[in-house]
């Protein structure tokens, strides 16, 4: 497609592309969504990377495909890094950009056929449909819309594309940060909150395994002899679970209590499951020296507590310079017709370890979706033009510093 002229407003040029694009924009995701693609489904997520690399290869972007390890003890998909070469240097005022999408879900195999991509009226369905297929497509579409009106004033564009987010990454982290490196911005691609919202902020998350170690005894002859593990453990929940409130943003939680073997042994051992989430880096410390503290004071002599991180994910602050990105994507919104603010979730996401990094970050840049992770998701197709055209104006706006 040639480009068209560019005496026109730029983002009325994109939204023209945009609205233009949306039929493609429907095939794409109903062939991905009829894919099974569930993180333990490593057969499914690479035939949705095999499509995903023939799109950034048409589109002139150099794809790595890099085979990742068995995570959780299920094979995982292959991630991708899509690269394209723009044609101002960064010594002239180009930006590199990352745009960061999944292509596993939450759904078994069998779940493409049981719920297959459907519309009714303007709601798209079928697993995936929002979390992240709606969100994927669209950062693709918005690639072809910007090749297809000639802008290229960037320093590099990055498409990352990974196999496991829904089961937190274990294994494509390592490849996200350096997919990182370099970027001056980076645009994730889940789908917007269901009142249009884009994701400024997430929670940071630490898994920890806390360990009470007692004296066995038997518990009808010599009960003084022990040390019950289970009483130490039972005290340590409601110390933790006490926390709550301290630090603002911050929230702690025992997901798993596990303790003794029979029935007439004072307890010996047992296991707390705690998870730690917090809005900061600062909170998450605080929170993990409180939990630290709490068990080396343990309230049943003869007993002792060990504190083991078991897995953690930073949290996508909200910064001076998210914030920035956000007021340039809004005053792109309203000259598109979109209204829309920046909210902070709890969820954890691909654009947490991105942002750990300390590269800028906004999300939710997809089209508008909600029920995520449910038989009922669904992606309201009406808001696609519009919202490509925002992601593609945004990435012309930030690759080029001398627009800013």
């Amino acid at each position: 497609m040639s480009a068209p002229p560019r005496q026109q407003p730029l983002d009325d040029v994109l939204l023209s592309l945009s609205q233009a694009h949306q039929a493609r924009y429907l095939e794409d995701l109903a062939e991905l969504v009829a894919i099974d693609s569930g993180s333990y489904s490593a057969d499914g997520v690479n035939r949705v990377a095999d499509l995903v690399r023939a799109h950034l290869e048409r589109l002139d972007f150099s794809v790595e495909r890099v085979p990742l390890p068995s995570a959780q003890g299920h094979r995982t998909g292959d991630v991708l890094i899509g690269r394209r070469q723009g044609r101002l240097a960064v010594a002239d005022g180009g930006r590199r950009i990352l745009l960061a999408a999944h292509m596993d879900t939450v759904f078994d195999d069998g779940a493409a056929v049981e719920r297959p991509f459907s519309l009714d009226g303007p709601l798209a369905h079928g697993p995936g449909v929002s979390d992240d297929k709606g969100g994927l497509i669209a950062g693709l579409a918005a690639l072809e819309v910007l090749a297809s009106a000639g802008i290229d004033d960037y320093a590099e564009l990055v498409f990352l594309a990974t196999p496991d987010e829904e089961i937190g990454s274990p294994a494509s982290r390592p490849v996200t940060r350096r997919a990182a490196e370099g970027a001056h911005y980076a645009l994730a691609l889940e789908c917007a909150r269901e009142n249009g919202d884009l994701v400024i902020a997430r929670k940071g998350v630490a898994d920890f395994r806390v360990t009470v170690t007692g004296r066995a005894a038997h518990a009808g002859i010599e009960p003084e002899r022990g040390a019950n593990a289970a009483l130490a453990a039972a005290h340590l929940v409601i110390a933790i679970q006490a926390l709550n409130g301290t630090w603002e943003g911050v929230t702690l939680n025992v997901g798993v209590v596990r303790a003794g073997s029979r029935y007439n042994i004072v307890c010996s051992e047992a296991e707390l499951l705690v998870e730690i989430r917090s809005a900061t880096d600062r909170g998450m410390r605080a929170a993990t020296a409180a939990l630290e503290e709490a068990a080396s004071r343990p309230v049943v002599p003869g007993t002792r507590a060990t504190v083991e991180e078991v897995a953690s994910c930073p949290p996508m602050e909200d910064t001076a310079a998210s914030r920035r990105m956000l007021a340039r994507a809004q005053d792109i919104g309203v000259r598109l017709g979109l209204t829309f603010g920046g909210t902070a979730t709890g969820g954890v996401g691909d654009a947490n370890t991105i942002a750990g990094t300390g590269v800028p970050t906004l999300d939710g840049l997809g089209p508008v979706g909600g029920a995520d992770h449910t038989p009922e998701e669904w992606l309201d197709v009406r808001t696609v033009p519009a919202r490509v055209a925002l992601l593609a104006s945004l990435i012309a706006d930030l690759g080029d510093s001398r627009s800013g």
